[in-house]
């Protein structure tokens, strides 16, 4: 994982994506490509902005570390094949679904 400002992160999502803004995570999948198979142990990486997690805690009233540990999981649902972006509805509450249930055993741990 990378913590990273959002200037930062709006180059990577320009540059990667296409999309020129900010966002709060970017995951980057090592499974995937020429390279897939130099280190099969490693999932990819993870890309968070403090400054967009920041805002969005603020706004949603809750943690700074909560919502950096709630984008972390998201960014490694991603790189294990969950997806929210143009794919079902369905598709979209299963990642949710598995979100709340991994950061609810998260929360109970704390």
């Amino acid at each position: 994982m990378v913590i990273v400002a959002d200037e930062e992160i709006r180059d990577l999502n320009r540059d990667f994506l296409g999309r020129d803004r900010p966002t709060n995570v970017l995951s980057f999948p090592m499974r995937e490509g020429e390279a897939s198979g130099l280190h099969p142990e490693l999932l990819g990486d993870v890309v968070i902005s403090a400054d967009t997690a920041a805002r969005d805690a603020a706004e949603a009233g809750g943690e700074f570390e909560k919502e950096l540990c709630f984008l972390l999981l998201h960014g490694i649902l991603h790189l294990v094949g969950f997806n929210h972006e143009e794919v079902s509805e369905e598709e979209i509450r299963r990642m949710e679904a598995k979100e709340d249930e991994i950061f609810a055993l998260i929360a109970a741990e704390s």
